[in-house]
């Protein structure tokens, strides 16, 4: 490497090789994500982003061209000038880039519709380079809830009986049995993991595989509908649409994703599953000042999980308990009891 410019907080930098070629270099390090070590999350980077390419032919993603597991360094393909699309976001708002929200969704659902059926052979590539534990990989932020259940509910004094237990292991089952739901997903579907260009042809691509596994297609469509840790609230009239693009890319490789019944249980399951996952900040977010934008961003997740298992027509006890426990985070912080559906789709959140 004849230049090296770290990218900034990343552990990634934009090199140069003596033949003038620009790659970008990344290299292994500490996670929030205790459970899984710096070389397990390189080594899944690797065999993913290998399988997409050279198993399946696929340009959904970067190239590795080079990689040193036990140096913990591997050399990929620089997709510039193609900028991550959550930036984008940020400075100019959803409505500005609408394209490029459109291919976001198209890319994710493509990505399980060429993966659909291939679990066995990403296995294989991925176990060359190390143990998996495939059955624990599947469920991701969903394990700890059926696991442990969800103990932040007693706490709020809205528990988990009756018809909503019945429905929540319901939901925990369909995530844990995709059936041809079973898909290979990044692990983090969010959209500072997609690179777009900014003008002319879209052409996404997507990054970070590090948390890469199969798992049920559905979890990938959940941040077209149930904000993410960087957004107060996603949906809204102009996005309706994204949804439904991100169905018909999934149903080209997964046709199961036409049935009405069976594609709302998954969604209603996956969405409602990342709600939880949220929940579980809530003895975080209890200690933050009055007016931090986590309480009303958690108090909109568990909304907007509700709101999607209604139009699903799916899990109805479930969503009412979402409901409820909304009311009581409104009730425990009223700085939260916010109106977050009147914000423009994709409003950061603020520190």
């Amino acid at each position: 490497m004849v230049e090296w410019t770290r990218l900034e907080p990343w552990r990634v930098a934009r090199a140069r090789t003596d033949r003038g070629e620009s790659v970008i270099v990344k290299w292994a390090g500490p996670h929030p994500d205790r459970r899984y070590s710096e070389q397990w999350r390189l080594r899944t980077e690797v065999a993913a982003l290998r399988f997409l390419a050279d198993d399946l032919g696929v340009r959904l993603a970067p190239r590795v061209l080079a990689e040193d597991l036990t140096a913990g360094q591997v050399v990929l393909e620089d997709l510039a000038p193609r900028t991550a699309l959550d930036g984008l976001l940020r400075r100019d708002g959803a409505a500005a880039h609408l394209a490029r929200l459109t291919a976001f969704a198209r890319i994710r659902g493509e990505l399980g519709a060429v993966t659909a059926g291939h679990a066995s052979r990403y296995e294989r590539r991925r176990r060359a380079l190390g143990p998996i534990d495939a059955a624990a990989d599947l469920l991701g932020h969903a394990a700890p809830i059926r696991a442990s259940g969800v103990p932040e509910a007693g706490r709020l004094g809205v528990p988990l009986r009756g018809g909503a237990e019945r429905e929540l292991a319901t939901a925990l089952d369909e995530l844990a049995d995709p059936g041809p739901f079973l898909v290979l997903s990044n692990g983090d579907p969010e959209a500072n993991n997609v690179l777009v260009h900014e003008r002319g042809p879209v052409d996404a691509r997507l990054i970070d595989f590090e948390f890469a596994a199969f798992r049920h297609a559905l979890h990938d469509a959940v941040p077209l509908h149930v904000p993410g840790p960087a957004w107060m609230w996603v949906t809204g009239d102009a996005l309706g649409e994204l949804g439904n693009v991100y169905r018909r890319a999934l149903a080209a490789g997964v046709p199961q994703a036409e049935d009405e019944r069976r594609y709302g249980l998954g969604l209603t399951a996956a969405c409602v599953a990342w709600a939880l996952a949220r929940l579980r900040r809530l003895p975080a977010l209890d200690t933050r000042p009055a007016g931090d934008a986590g309480r009303a961003q958690l108090v909109a997740t568990l909304e907007a999980a509700a709101r999607t298992a209604d139009a699903c027509r799916a899990l109805p006890r479930l969503a009412g308990w979402c409901r409820h426990l909304a009311d009581a985070l409104r009730l425990r912080w009223p700085d939260a009891d916010l109106d977050v559906t009147a914000l423009a789709p994709y409003t950061p959140r603020r520190p």
